[in-house]
């Protein structure tokens, strides 16, 4: 997740994933050197768009980038999805990463809108 510039300890990842319940799933990606990427994902519900499966991360580590990584989580979370009758997927990426982009545009994503993301710390 550094790789991205996300700095989560070890003990709030292990916590996180102790209280995933059955609407939430991460799938790991492992090869010869270890976990070479995850995806976590989770079904959301909202009063607009309905039920949907949302890509909370998505990471492959930068050696392993190209090699199919990101494809097989990418497909793995949208069975889980379609196994758990999501009508869609919703992912976010940031602008800069512009390489995500391209990767989604190819699994058939498109782009819907640009915009702002506010956050307040409570």
């Amino acid at each position: 997740m550094e790789q991205l510039g996300y700095r989560v300890g070890v003990e709030d990842i292990a916590e996180r994933i102790a209280r995933h319940g059955p609407d939430r799933e991460i799938f790991v990606a492992e090869n010869d050197r270890g976990v070479v990427g995850w995806a976590a994902v989770c079904i959301e519900e909202g009063f607009v768009e309905g039920r949907l499966a949302w890509i909370e991360g998505f990471v492959v580590d930068e050696r392993a980038r190209s090699s199919g990584v990101g494809s097989l989580l990418l497909d793995a979370v949208e069975e889980w999805a379609r196994v758990h009758r999501c009508g869609a997927m919703r992912v976010q990426s940031n602008v800069i990463r512009e390489r995500a982009h391209a990767f989604y545009e190819r699994h058939g994503y498109a782009k819907l809108k640009a915009q702002f993301a506010f956050r307040k710390t409570l």
